[in-house]
């Protein structure tokens, strides 16, 4: 009953590389991923978290569009209208590095340029090289809704940063003011926490002394990685407490080079029992020097310019660099005696700019300002009320630590390309800030600084649907469903979102057209990180990178996803490897063999009879079908993609491939109406199966269902719901029974040296009492046994104790075993093993040898040992069965 014109439909082996990139572009023709606003569908929509303009797939992009992918596949499966929103990020900074690069390399600069030329050079660089992710993403099978595709600079985007940017400074929650920002020299431009990494770097602590040089008389030490800042000092600070300094506490001290005096002050943040117990104070250059600096009123002087040269100081120092500054100003302490102990190494932690790779200097510097107190608030009121759910709950104290205690957030950057400030100044001092629909005044000049990229990423969630505008998407899809990201930019891109989504929200007017939506996403589900196999995390420096697109290239995208994919749970990382991704690879190569299998044999998708009239293994698989897709629906519905994975995974290979495709082949052998019930229960699980496994492998799962129903495609069936018909017990337990009693024989076989196709001559007793009577056809058919004939003699026995009773299977292996050479070979093998035991044995008893071996080296000889029993007593019971 097989289906030669299904079964010809399929190609003869799965190469992934011959149907991946034809199969996404007639998804995307056809218009499945295309979301209708106007739907009467409940609607569902995410928002990808927009990679940089200059970026391409890594492996953390390829597990976060993996997650968003599989979730809003199987959502449009439930019936809901999804919106999956794809763009990028404008990436300032990293940007404008590629366009000044390459200015330099043709001799000129931005500045010969001017900015608006400048700007038009980084658009054309944005038309013919940015987007490279674009095309990875299709690779990768990204179902996003390409004809809402959005860009951080857009016109609609820019024109919801000029309003919200209107509406907090107008509301007092953005102001203008002189403070520390974290300083790219390279880049000459204040830049974000999140673009500093701190880097353990071997430097010098240096000590050196303030005041007299005469023990006897007023003087201080104090120690110092930076010792060019000295140069800014404005006070030397000690704790109230500290006896050894009360008398110098409002008394002031020479500075060795300049033409002040430095006051000692008494400030608790001095630790007394570090060093000397006292702390140079440089405000202008240290962020905790800037807080003592602003509570005691103390001058904040700035001695390095824009790149980080020295200056205004008036010393020998002017003019250069901070760290030839560092070096001149120590051994300029040192002519005077004043360095107190020889230079050290010191291994301490220093920022360093993510995108220059430099150091970050800590300098004073003017720049706008959003005043984050109520912003942030509202973020974590939000997350306490319920209107958002993180996933895991366990990273709730950490968002709540970051946002009840969040400073004020420096919005300006120093740069050309980006937002650009909607501040004007006028001729006569004054500063008003123009909406999108205003214009400035003649003569009125605008402020040249640009936005920090992650102001514009932060209106991610409804700019991109048109906000400030009134759109039928925003009325559709907002608040987004669920945010999907790694928990390691938790504080600073989704703070971001949350702080203006709730600041939006409140607004008068409701934000959005009158409709209350107090927060950006229901659900914020937080993945971990992918590490390598070994639990590392991935580097370039330790060279254990992955690229995602070789692994499509190799492996194809279902492995790369399915890898991804299984190792997915709220919170935690994933470590993969190489042979990760040959497994999903096999996986989807038994899906293939599996389903064209199962089209030989006639398995169609139908209308299945009344369940009392299937059979056992019928029964069974059926059940287990249901029970699976009722684990992978709440696998899915909690964000448990590995749960999900895991159940598809063995309930496909261990329990549909390895074991109900061959007990439905003494089925199908049958004939007449029994095989035709198996071609449907066939027809039925691998239907369901693929559906389910769709979101997750879509190409392999989408070539195998359509030849298998026939139907448009798996991106727009049904998602497979459980039948609701209570499983079988009795059947289960049965099918249990069978194999148990199908492994033990296979052991036997094993052990007794039988080839895995060697059939026997078996009787068999007990299957009745254990209600396996009609099973025996696929007892024989998976044991390899064949009935016996009058004048029977077994050769050994074979007896397994089951739910309900014991079944005998008596073997007659003679004529089928070279019993002499067997015997010889399990002698051989057994002598082997007892010596391996007695080795082990041996030294375990050794008291010496226990006193000196490491914990772990004694595990692995106990482990040799128990092995070797094993084997010992497996060998000796072979050979009884051979009759030695």
């Amino acid at each position: 009953m097989s289906n030669p014109e299904l079964t010809n439909a399929l190609p003869r082996s799965w190469d992934p590389s011959e149907h991946e990139a034809a199969l996404y572009q007639h998804w995307v023709d056809a218009g499945y991923f295309t979301a209708d606003a106007t739907s009467d569908k409940p609607g569902y929509s995410v928002v990808l978290p927009p990679p940089n303009v200059t970026g391409s797939l890594h492996m953390g992009h390829a597990l976060d569009h993996t997650l968003m992918d599989t979730l809003t596949r199987r959502k449009r499966m439930q019936g809901f209208e999804v919106l999956w929103l794809p763009g990028m990020d404008h990436a300032g900074i990293a940007t404008q590095t590629i366009v000044e690069k390459q200015l330099a390399a043709e001799g000129t600069s931005r500045e010969e340029l001017g900015r608006e030329a400048f700007i038009e050079r980084v658009w054309k660089w944005k038309a013919e090289s940015g987007g490279t992710i674009q095309g990875q993403m299709r690779r990768l099978g990204d179902g996003v809704d390409w004809s809402r595709d959005r860009f951080t600079m857009d016109e609609g985007l820019s024109r919801a940063v000029q309003t919200i940017f209107k509406k907090l400074f107008d509301d007092g929650l953005i102001y203008r003011a002189e403070r520390l920002v974290n300083w790219s020299p390279a880049q000459q431009t204040a830049i974000s926490d999140i673009e500093v990494k701190y880097e353990d770097v071997e430097g010098e602590l240096v000590s050196f002394r303030y005041g007299s040089l005469d023990d006897a008389q007023p003087h201080i030490v104090v120690a110092t990685t930076r010792m060019e800042t000295m140069l800014g000092d404005t006070a030397i600070a000690v704790h109230p407490d500290d006896e050894r300094y009360r008398d110098l506490i409002g008394t002031e001290l020479e500075h060795p080079f300049l033409d002040r005096k430095i006051p000692v002050i008494a400030d608790g943040y001095v630790d007394p029992e570090f060093g000397s117990g006292a702390v140079k104070i440089t405000p202008a250059h240290d962020p905790n020097d800037f807080a003592i600096g602003q509570r005691h009123g103390l001058p904040m002087i700035t001695i390095m310019d824009e790149v980080a040269t020295v200056t205004g100081t008036g010393t020998q120092f002017d003019g250069l660099d901070r760290f030839e500054a560092r070096v001149a100003v120590r051994e300029a302490l040192a002519e005077q005696g004043r360095i107190v102990k020889e230079v050290r190494p010191y291994l301490h932690s220093v920022g360093h700019s993510e995108r220059a790779g430099e150091p970050i200097e800590p300098r004073l510097s003017m720049q706008w300002w959003v005043d984050v107190s109520s912003l942030a608030k509202s973020a974590g009121d939000a997350v306490r009320g319920g209107d958002t759910v993180i996933h895991p709950t366990s990273q709730e104290p950490r968002w709540f630590a970051w946002v009840d205690d969040m400073h004020d957030w420096t919005i300006s950057r120093q740069l050309w390309w980006g937002h650009r400030i909607p501040i004007w100044y006028g001729p006569d001092g004054e500063v008003e800030c123009f909406g999108p629909d205003e214009t400035a005044p003649a003569g009125w000049e605008q402020d040249p600084d640009v936005l920090d990229t992650w102001f514009s990423s932060g209106l991610w969630p409804f700019s991109t649907m048109g906000w400030p505008d009134k759109t039928a998407e925003l009325d559709k899809f907002y608040p987004t469903s669920v945010l999907v990201t790694g928990y390691d930019i938790l504080f600073f891109w989704v703070a971001r979102m949350m702080m203006f989504g709730t600041y939006v929200g409140r607004l008068d007017d409701g934000g959005f057209g009158g409709r209350v939506a107090k927060v950006p996403f229901a659900d914020v589900f937080l993945h971990g990180l992918v590490r390598d196999e070994h639990g590392r995390k991935m580097s370039k420096s330790k060279g254990n990178g992955i690229d995602p697109l070789d692994w499509v290239e190799r492996f194809g995208a279902d492995a790369l996803r399915f890898t991804l994919a299984r190792g997915a749970n709220p919170g935690s990382d994933i470590s993969v490897g190489e042979s990760h991704a040959q497994s999903s690879r096999n996986f989807a190569t038994k899906l293939f063999n599996a389903t064209k299998f199962a089209l030989m044999n006639g398995a169609r998708v139908g209308e299945l009879p009344d369940r009392a009239e299937l059979t056992v293994p019928d029964r069974w698989i059926l059940g287990r079908l249901d029970e699976v897709l009722a684990d992978v629906d709440s696998g899915f519905e909690s964000y448990e993609f590995s749960k999900a994975c895991e159940a598809l995974y063995h309930f496909a290979w261990d329990e549909v491939c390895d074991w109900y495709l061959e007990l439905s082949k003494a089925q199908v052998a049958d004939g007449g109406t029994r095989a035709e019930m198996t071609a449907l229960v066939l027809g039925t699980v691998l239907d369901k199966l693929l559906r389910a496994l769709s979101p997750v492998m879509p190409f392999v799962t989408e070539v195998l269902w359509t030849t298998l129903t026939g139907a448009e495609s798996a991106v727009i069936a049904e998602w497979p719901a459980p039948s609701g018909v209570q499983p079988d017990s009795t059947a289960a337990q049965r099918i249990e029974d069978l194999q148990k009693l199908i492994t033990e024989v296979r052991r036997f076989r094993s052990d007794q040296g039988l080839k895995p196709g060697q059939r026997v001559t078996a009787t068999v007793d007990g299957l009745p009492e254990a209600g396996l009577a009609e099973l025996r056809g696929q007892l024989d058919s998976l044991a390899r046994l064949e009935p016996a004939e009058a004048g029977f003699a077994a050769t050994a026995t074979v007896e397994v104790r089951l739910s309900s009773g014991t079944a005998t299977v008596a073997i007659d292996t003679s004529g089928t075993v070279d019993v002499e050479a067997e015997r010889k070979r399990a002698a051989k093998d057994l002598a082997a093993a007892e010596k391996e035991l007695a080795g082990t044995s041996g030294k375990l008893g050794n008291q010496q040898f226990l006193s000196k071996a490491p914990d772990a080296v004694v595990e692995k000889i106990k482990s040799r040992r128990d092995l070797a029993q094993a084997e010992v007593e497996r060998l000796k019971s072979k050979l009884e069965g051979l009759g030695a």
